[in-house]
């Protein structure tokens, strides 16, 4: 079972720049090219699965690109985050076994909340009549089985994957600091821990997947989908760097206790430069379709 859980707080910090990074990337993923490829049949809707939806940032970016009539299978292991959905769509609380509806330029969705634990219950959701699975900011976060077991069952069904925001270990700040480099190897090992789907694989899931696909007889295209947090000139960039060097610091000092003095400076310097600061992290996005 994961044992990942995200605020909802934090889901709602890093949405802007989850969708500028997605915007970037979608030239170079041919995104384009890919949604009129696995687009259904004209009078059907689409049919999408959304692999740790959280509170709904994947569909708010993804379904008015796709456009017209949707059904989307959310699913997540938190069910507090699918309870959340409502409120966040300006809808009145509904539980979970009741569908919602969500409307934006060009699209009309209809969205049914799942809760599911994706260790033991993947292969048991609809493959065969899903037109895409997606999921955004997952796949670092798994184990290369887990990995291999998703690919699996797409190749099973010939079902295409569009998996966006996987972290890839790039974290390039404009101004510089001596210890970057040590908590930054601390922070990619914490993270490469197992968060209940496998010991994960953190920067090496995009190419694991890639490779796994390929051989599975998938065209496979990624794209680099960075965040850019520009701290001298945006306050939510700057509240969302200033959030991601808590988060390296606490995760890099539970790493290795040893070094709780010189991660606890690195903190305290990054924290005083954020307003100075342009951070770039890293992410890539993939898409797949069956040859």
């Amino acid at each position: 079972m994961s044992t990942a859980h995200f605020s909802a707080d934090w889901l709602q910090q890093r949405e802007p720049f989850d969708a500028a990074a997605r915007s970037s990337a979608a030239g170079p993923l041919h995104l384009d090219a890919f949604v009129e490829a696995v687009r259904p049949e004209p009078g059907r809707p689409w049919r999408v699965v959304d692999l740790a939806c959280g509170m709904g940032a994947n569909l708010r970016w993804l379904a008015p690109r796709l456009g017209g009539e949707q059904q989307w299978l959310v699913v997540d292991h938190d069910a507090d985050l699918l309870r959340r959905w409502p409120a966040h769509f300006q809808q009145p609380t509904r539980a979970l076994e009741r569908p919602l509806r969500w409307t934006a330029v060009g699209c009309d969705v209809s969205v049914v909340r799942q809760q599911t634990d994706l260790m033991t219950g993947l292969e048991a959701l609809p493959w065969a009549a899903a037109d895409v699975v997606t999921a955004s900011a997952l796949l670092d976060l798994v184990g290369l089985p887990w990995l291999q077991r998703l690919a699996g069952a797409a190749a099973q069904h010939r079902t295409p994957l569009l998996m966006a925001l996987n972290v890839d270990g790039r974290h390039i700040w404009s101004l510089q600091d001596p210890a970057d480099a040590k908590v930054g190897r601390l922070f990619a090992r914490h993270q490469a821990r197992d968060k209940g789907m496998g010991r994960a694989l953190g920067a090496a899931a995009i190419p694991a997947l890639q490779s796994t696909l390929q051989a599975l007889g998938y065209r496979v295209h990624t794209a680099v989908s960075d965040w850019y947090l520009d701290g001298r000139t945006d306050p939510g960039a700057l509240q969302l760097q200033r959030a991601l060097i808590a988060g390296m610091a606490s995760a890099a000092m539970e790493q290795d206790r040893r070094c709780i003095d010189q991660v606890m400076g690195w903190r305290k310097r990054r924290w005083a430069l954020a307003d100075q600061t342009v951070l770039r992290v890293g992410h890539l996005d993939l898409c797949a379709l069956p040859s």
